[in-house]
């Protein structure tokens, strides 16, 4: 039976202590809206939006586990007096699942190495939405033991999500589901996932797959989670909850004092969860309200530790209204204009030489920088950037331009779309157009240099094989046919002379459908003559207009005496006596 969350029951005590600890946390931002991987809108601030859908969450803002970590640190001080206890085992993560969080940090700092993403941040995401997939409770490849389900998306007391992948990943076919130790709902996954362990899968229940996939999805759209401000906003991307994003961060920072490796199966478990009310307090209580009946403190903007009881000094009440916030650089953003970008063309497999550059300008035509620029491959293509992805963003420079990730083609031939636009901001988008023809040669070469004979009805000897070349380098993959033709000056297939044999071993004197190899060499079956003798040609063409013509020659063998010992050759002087000796 797969294991889901249980309800457990939270207590009044211990939801006054969490909202004294949070409230000591960052203070927020304005929230913003931007754009994820799939187009959907996410806030890009420190606050909650709510008119931000659940299902453009990574969970479907679906209920999470709130226990907070220790007040002590996971490695304390012998002289503070505190338990090590609880410290040492939480701070515990179980071997597979640490490992899996490392091999993901390791991956994004290799492919996108600007979001200084730490393993701590996926083991704090991990801890607060399965408790590091329950205890470590997975096999040595990674996979839950029992799949990890969240609550039925039903709208009652939840989001309502209604099924979106038929139960493939969620066993539900009503209602979506989180799934898997990262908790991503299958709408998210569909996109998002990744496959991190190399098994040729993108499984929500494989704590690699999944830890990767996290890892992605907080570092799209350029940020740099070294900032505060991204990395609220990645927080919130995942969940869009205020208290989501402090809880993640005190775990974030626990993790970051120091954490060491468990067996699998021996972490410790979660005990309560965000909509977990039956035990709350009935009466609400105010974050930072100190228990004593002190003067109010108020918690310092970063947080701390929430060991501190002294107030903070209250400033005196301001009698100038609040100045209108300067607008971001994004808010002064009024179109794109293309920064001159050459044609893009690139033959299939190929990287496209030139690269997309994208300028941000005002109404005025000034540039702007410091603005990020979403670009996006649209329509029926295998292409994809260097990254592997079909999207990518990037700032633009102190001119105002965003240069895109280099383009590499697929095997589709044909146009396909790249779409620039401004993340964050409503303004018409960029497209440029990309062609990827198919594969071609401009030089063809025989490898051998025997003269190719037979005679009337025999077979030749020696196989044609030959080498092609684009600009000098190995051209692989490519098309090519080849024909026994008339003559010279008449390309049309010959009625006569040699010819090749297809399965069924009847005469062919055209060949199509011939690819070069991975080394450019295209070697054609055995050639067999009828009973017409001569010199005949074959013609072999490939795309991109390379051709070669080689000959062939059907002629008689030569059945002239040789010379034998007893009848030396005219002109040869014999050693033997003359008849008057």
């Amino acid at each position: 039976m797969a294991a889901q969350f249980g309800r457990l029951r939270k207590g009044a005590v211990n939801t006054t202590v969490a909202a004294v600890v949070v409230a000591a946390l960052a203070a927020s931002q304005a929230p913003g809206v931007t754009t994820d991987d799939a187009g959907r809108k996410v806030t890009t601030g420190t606050q909650p939006s709510p008119d931000t859908p659940a299902e453009n969450s990574a969970t479907g803002n679906s209920p999470y586990y709130t226990d907070l970590p220790p007040l002590n640190s996971p490695n304390p001080s012998p002289t503070t007096g505190t338990p090590v206890t609880q410290g040492t085992s939480e701070a515990g993560i179980p071997a597979t699942v640490l490992d899996a969080y490392k091999k993901a940090a390791t991956a994004l700092q290799e492919s996108k190495p600007g979001c200084n993403l730490p393993w701590e941040l996926l083991a704090a995401i991990g801890k607060v939405e399965s408790g590091q997939a329950r205890g470590g409770r997975v096999d040595a490849n990674g996979n839950t033991l029992s799949k990890i389900l969240g609550p039925q998306l039903n709208g009652n007391g939840f989001a309502s999500i209604s099924d979106t992948d038929g139960g493939a990943y969620d066993g539900d076919s009503s209602y979506d589901r989180a799934v898997g130790p990262m908790q991503f709902i299958p709408s998210t996954w569909e996109w998002a996932g990744r496959d991190g362990n190399g098994d040729g899968k993108k499984d929500p229940n494989n704590v690699y797959d999944a830890a990767l996939a996290a890892g992605h999805y907080l570092c799209r759209f350029g940020w740099d989670l070294s900032t505060k401000s991204d990395l609220d906003s990645a927080i919130l991307s995942y969940n869009n909850s205020r208290d989501y994003l402090n809880l993640v961060l005190r775990w974030l920072e626990y993790y970051r004092k120091g954490t060491h490796e468990i067996p699998d199966g021996t972490g410790t478990l979660p005990s309560d969860r965000s909509d977990d009310t039956a035990g709350a307090s009935p009466t609400p209580t105010t974050p930072g309200t100190p228990a004593t009946p002190s003067s109010p403190s108020t918690p310092k903007p970063g947080g701390g530790d929430g060991g501190s009881t002294s107030p903070e000094p209250t400033p005196p009440p301001s009698t100038t209204p609040p100045a209108t916030p300067a607008p971001t650089p994004t808010d002064t953003v009024h179109h794109l204009e293309d920064a001159g970008t050459a044609k893009l063309s690139a033959m299939a497999g190929d990287a496209f030489t030139e690269k997309i550059t994208a300028r941000a300008e005002t109404k005025a035509g000034k540039a702007v920088p410091k603005v990020r620029i979403r670009f996006a491959i649209i329509g029926a293509t295998d292409a994809a950037f260097s990254t592997g992805e079909k999207y990518a963003t990037t700032l633009t420079n102190s001119i105002g331009e965003a240069v895109a990730p280099a383009l590499k083609a697929g095997e589709n031939t044909g146009e396909f779309v790249v779409r620039a636009t401004v993340v964050g901001r409503t303004v018409s988008g960029l497209d440029y157009t990309a062609t990827v023809t198919e594969r071609a040669a401009d030089t063809l070469a025989r490898t051998g240099e025997e003269v190719l004979t037979c005679t009337p009805g025999g077979e030749f000897a020696d196989q044609v094989e030959v080498k092609a070349t684009y600009k000098g380098t190995v051209a692989d993959k490519v098309a090519a046919t080849a024909t026994l033709i008339k003559s010279a000056d008449d390309a049309t297939e010959n009625d006569k002379g040699p010819y090749f044999k297809d399965a069924d071993g009847k005469t062919v004197r055209t060949l199509t459908g011939l690819t070069t190899d991975a080394n450019g060499l295209l070697k054609l079956p055995k050639l067999y003559a009828d009973d017409t003798t001569g010199t005949f040609l074959l013609r072999i063409n490939t795309a991109g207009g390379a051709t070669l013509t080689v000959e062939l020659k059907v002629a008689a063998a030569d059945t002239s005496p040789s010379p034998t010992p007893s009848e030396p050759a005219s002109g040869t002087d014999s050693a033997s006596p003359s008849p008057s000796a």
